[in-house]
């Protein structure tokens, strides 16, 4: 193999290698607020009326609490009781 070849292969190698970093699996997916969906003390900031932040939701699915999961996975969620996750507060489970 000639010089040239080795050099444009090591070359094509060297790209190769820049692209599969840059653009891999390890770049995060996009998050969005599901609410009613996080158990009593363990959702994210800002919750409804009653929280002040983070792990302030005083019910599990509290419906005005949200977490944030995954882009596309808030609504099929699998809850107790047929409760379903929504990218809009919620007026189910609120505190007393």
């Amino acid at each position: 193999m000639s010089k040239h070849v080795k050099s444009l292969a090591v070359a094509g190698a060297l790209a190769a290698a820049l692209t599969a970093h840059t653009t891999g699996p390890a770049q995060a997916q996009e998050q969005v607020k599901c609410f009613g969906v996080s158990l009593a003390g363990q959702n994210d900031c800002a919750a409804g009326p009653g929280t002040t932040c983070a792990g302030t939701s005083k019910v599990d699915y509290q419906g005005n609490a949200w977490k944030m999961v995954p882009a596309g996975t808030c609504e099929t969620m699998e809850l107790p009781e047929g409760r379903m996750g929504s990218l809009e507060a919620l007026d189910r489970d609120l505190p007393a």
